[in-house]
């Protein structure tokens, strides 16, 4: 008798995953383009290319946030601050390279997106939280607390094509910082309001940042770097030219003259 024998195939070894479970933001060779239109072309001229200009607000980035780091990005205007937090949070898309996300963002770089003009602040509250991942029981009750943060008194029952600029920010900061995010991301959001709601605010994110939280924020104030963050990062150009420890304002003005 012949007997027939088969070899049967091992099953594939899984790829190991790449990822680090502590990591919270990753960002592998990321650039940002924007095409620049200094006036309004001929179709020739458009063809020819002479009248638009190629601009990089983020030439190759490659940066690796941890879970619960607290870092403070700076630069001087222009450098691709913005354009960096945007392309974090999702609001833009790289023109290369990858970004990865682990865990629930918020971002604070609009914060009166999401409301209504014709709802009263509370009822924003409800929508713009919702937006945000809250529940309807969330909400309730964390509402006493954020109209308490926020801190705008009457107007919290009319209608918002009433209310001022920093009326709205303060609102959306009070429901941003509720929202219990892994990574909150923030663009001189800090700076809104009064000396004593900006008191708040830092309160408030020392208490949340206590926990593993992660806080990425965009400022030109150094000393408010230094009281929140742990790490800085400088871009200059659309480049990242430091990555390391808070700086103080001497050191950083000393560090910004060395980049060409």
């Amino acid at each position: 008798m012949t007997m027939i024998t088969s070899k049967r195939k091992s099953a594939p070894t899984p790829k190991k995953s790449t990822r680090n479970n502590k990591d919270a933001i990753v960002l592998r060779d990321v650039q940002k383009l924007y095409i620049l239109h200094h006036e309004k072309p001929t179709l020739t001229e458009t063809l020819l290319k002479k009248y638009s200009e190629k601009f990089y607000a983020l030439k190759t980035v490659t940066l690796k946030i941890k879970k619960g780091e607290k870092i403070g990005i700076t630069g001087r205007n222009g450098s691709g601050k913005t354009t960096l937090l945007k392309l974090i949070a999702g609001i833009a898309t790289p023109t290369k390279g990858e970004i990865r996300r682990y865990g629930k963002i918020v971002s604070l770089i609009d914060l009166d997106a999401g409301f209504h003009a014709d709802l009263t602040g509370i009822q924003n509250i409800m929508l713009n939280g919702m937006l945000l991942g809250m529940t309807k029981t969330e909400l309730r009750s964390k509402l006493p607390s954020i109209i308490r943060h926020a801190d705008i008194g009457k107007f919290i029952d009319t209608p918002m094509f009433g209310y001022s600029l920093g009326m709205k920010l303060r609102l959306g900061f009070a429901i941003a910082i509720h929202s219990e995010p892994d990574i909150l991301i923030m663009d001189e959001g800090i700076s809104v309001g009064d000396v004593f709601f900006k008191e708040k605010n830092i309160g408030a994110l020392k208490k949340i940042f206590q926990t593993d939280k992660t806080l990425i924020l965009v400022s030109h104030n150094i000393t408010t770097i230094n009281e929140i963050c742990e790490r800085m990062i400088i871009l200059d150009k659309g480049l990242v030219k430091y990555d390391g420890k808070t700086l103080n304002d001497e050191e950083y003005k000393r560090k910004l003259t060395t980049f060409t």
